[in-house]
């Protein structure tokens, strides 16, 4: 049997910055976002639900980086804070509709700028505007690739 030397794979050396560059992202964005009294979770649905006119379950969990099964209690917090509120679907009786109540809008309003403006001098120190114009479009492609299994 060939044995791997995952030491001289170029492609795989980038495997671990990646994720390692993902978590620090998320911890550093984790702490600003509970400190604004959401999860991250919450702060998923109420950037997706933002400038729509609702989303069903279905469309946000395709939309978030949420499973389906976790949806549901999310939303159920949110609805308790009044931050959005449930209607049904015409012509689809399973399916119900989530939208941002004016609460709600008013805290994406908030919440929102306030996040990117902690998370912009992140990005800023490590990388210049051509880098990020690049980072972005090979982060699609890689995604791309993956989901086409």
């Amino acid at each position: 049997m060939e044995t791997y030397n995952l030491q001289d794979d170029s492609y795989l050396k980038v495997l671990r910055p990646l994720v390692e560059a993902y978590q620090a992202i998320f911890e550093v964005g984790d702490r600003h976002i509970r400190s604004m009294g959401l999860t991250p979770a919450q702060f998923d649905v109420i950037a997706e639900l933002w400038g729509t006119d609702g989303l069903t379950a279905v469309e946000l969990s395709q939309s978030t980086l949420l499973a389906k099964a976790s949806l549901t209690g999310i939303i159920d917090r949110l609805e308790s804070k009044g931050l959005v509120e449930r209607h049904a679907v015409p012509r689809d009786r399973r399916s119900m509709n989530v939208k941002l109540t004016k609460a709600g809008i008013a805290l994406h309003r908030k919440c929102f700028p306030a996040q990117a403006k902690m998370m912009r001098p992140y990005f800023e120190r490590a990388l210049s505007q051509h880098d990020v114009n690049v980072l972005q479009k090979l982060l699609v492609r890689l995604r791309d690739s993956c989901r086409k299994r």
